[in-house]
Order: C-alpha cells, then structure tokens, then sequence
C-alpha cells in the first residue's frame, strides 16, 4: 500500500468515527457549512451533538458582570451568584444574551470581571453581543474573548442542542449590516428544517421595562414567526419576562412565538412599572437565571433565582 492510499484509509476512518460520536457541521455566517470531520468543531460544541435525541439543558441569561473592582451589592453586581447557580444546575450549554461585560466590553474588564466569575462556564458558552459589547469598537474585546466559542464578525451563527436549532443573531443593527443578516436568517432557517428552534439575541422585540417594545428587533421577530420558530430569548432590561405567544405586531396568536426576557444576569435591576400587552410573568427584583429543557418535540421554561427558588415554570409542545 502507498503513502496516499494509506492516509486517504485514515482520512476515511476518522471520519466515520467523527460522524459516530455527533459532529455535525455548522452553518457559518457567510452560508456555508464547516466539514463535519473538523475536530475542532467537535470539541467545542461538546456533548450537545451528541446528544441529538435527547433532552438539552440549557441557562439563558445576559446583562451579567460589573465593570472590575466595582463592589457587589443586594442589587448590584451579582455576577458571581449567577454563575455559582449556574454551575449548580450544571446546564449542558449556556446561552449568553449579551451585555455580558460593562461598561464598554474590553477584553481586559472580561479577563478581571466576567471570567473570573463565568469563566469556568466559557466552554459550554455560546454567545451573542450586546450593545455595550460596541463601546469597544468593533465590539474586539467580546471576540477576542469568545473567539473560540463563536465565529467572529459580524457575530452571527447557528448551533445545533440535542434536536433544537438555534440562531445566535447579533442585534445591532447600528453597528452591522442586518440587511444582510435578515437574509442569512432565512437561508439559514430553510437550510435547516427542525420542528422545534429558537433565537438567541441581545434586544427583545417586547419588553415591559426600561427600554420597552422595539421596533428595530420586529424583523427578525418576523422571519422567524412566519417559519415556525418556536421561542426569542433576549436580555437588554434587566429583569425576567415570559410572553405569550404573539406575532411581530403583539398580536396573540396560537401558533404564534414565544418571547423570554432574561437579563436579570448580575449587572442590576431595572424596574417595571406597567405590564405590556403579552406579558404572562414578570420579575423585577430577583437576580437569576433561565432555564431551559429542549426535549426532541418539546421544552420547558423555569426562572430560578440566586436564593435557589423558582418563580415561573411551564411547558409547551414545539408547533
């Protein structure tokens, strides 16, 4: 046997063995796919390849970790209790809904303040920026930092958790070209049929707190409606909120998508005066987490605060 035959033999062999254990491929930002046989891959999406057909736990949260040497407080900066909890629950992938260091996302102020709280979380973090992510420019301290967990600019991607599609969209639109990004989300979509999906992102289309329903988020809201995207999660206000299922205009619909807002991360709480049309659940006043348990045809929701107790939870059927 010659020299080629014989590395095309082990070519062969390590990838069948890639595809026994669960590496996919990705759908990277540009359209294209990652080969499935790029360990690389493979290592950092973990057991949750592997785990396709079974049910996927999952935390979601942002708005997290207080600029450095910033004192924690009842009601500020709790991002070390938030992580403490979320190892506790011991999720296989945390979502992290951006906002995740302040003031301004330097990779300096992540070393000192989010790794040294959710740092050990690092490798089973899938990402997204948030706004103060882009007080550094080009948001190069989240990058640099997720620079493995994530595949750069301009910041979006899709992961695969168990048999749940999700797509990581980066939300601001003042900073990139979301034209673009709306017509990678449907390519994105329809490249990968999946009964049950969800978005993960930094600003929510609705929301009863400070910043309020958001107009600039009701695209992406409504490509993923109209193709049958189960749930948006989304930090931005700092508190917990579960909506109805609704469509882009806050109209309830049965088939409609769900919406979380889970931004009671550490950084601070932010007050809600007055419910929103939706709004099922709300709190203000608890630092927590999401937590999330994709099953094959199914999830269930439960918002678990730092004190170890749960103040919303329920479950739903994908449509």
């Amino acid at each position: 046997m010659n020299l080629r035959a014989a590395l095309s033999g082990l070519v062969a062999t390590l990838s069948a063995f890639a595809l026994s254990i669960g590496v996919f491929a990705d759908v990277r930002t540009d359209g294209t796919t990652s080969d499935p046989t790029e360990m690389s891959t493979a290592a950092s999406l973990q057991s949750t390849r592997a785990a396709a057909g079974k049910t996927v736990k999952v935390v979601a949260v942002g708005d997290i970790a207080c600029a450095p040497r910033r004192p924690r407080t009842q009601t500020r900066c709790r991002q070390a209790d938030t992580a403490a909890l979320t190892r506790r629950l011991g999720p296989d992938a945390v979502l992290a809904l951006g906002d995740l260091q302040y003031e301004d996302g330097r990779f300096r102020a992540f070393r000192k303040s989010y790794d040294e709280s959710w740092g050990r979380l690092k490798g089973r973090t899938h990402p997204v920026p948030g706004n103060h992510e882009y007080n550094t420019s080009g948001a190069a301290g989240y990058y640099r930092y997720f620079h493995r967990r994530q595949p750069g600019p301009p910041g979006y991607y899709t992961r695969t958790l168990g048999r749940w599609t999700v797509y990581a969209l980066n939300s601001n639109c003042s900073e990139i070209n979301c034209q673009r990004e709306y017509r990678w989300l449907r390519r994105a979509i329809d490249a990968n049929p999946s009964r049950c999906s969800l978005l993960a992102m930094h600003s929510p289309r609705f929301s009863s707190g400070q910043h309020g329903f958001n107009e600039g988020m009701r695209r992406f809201f409504a490509i993923a409606d109209n193709h049958g995207v189960e749930m948006m999660l989304s930090g931005h206000d700092h508190h917990y909120e579960r909506f109805a299922r609704m469509n882009a205009d806050g109209e309830l619909r049965r088939r409609g998508m769900m919406q979380f807002v889970s931004g009671a991360g550490g950084k601070s709480h932010y007050s809600v005066t007055s419910r929103s049309r939706g709004s099922r659940f709300v709190d203000d006043d608890s630092f927590g987490v999401l937590r999330l348990s994709l099953a094959p045809r199914s999830f269930s929701w439960a918002f678990t605060t730092v004190g170890g107790t749960t103040h919303d939870r329920g479950s739903r059927r994908c449509s």
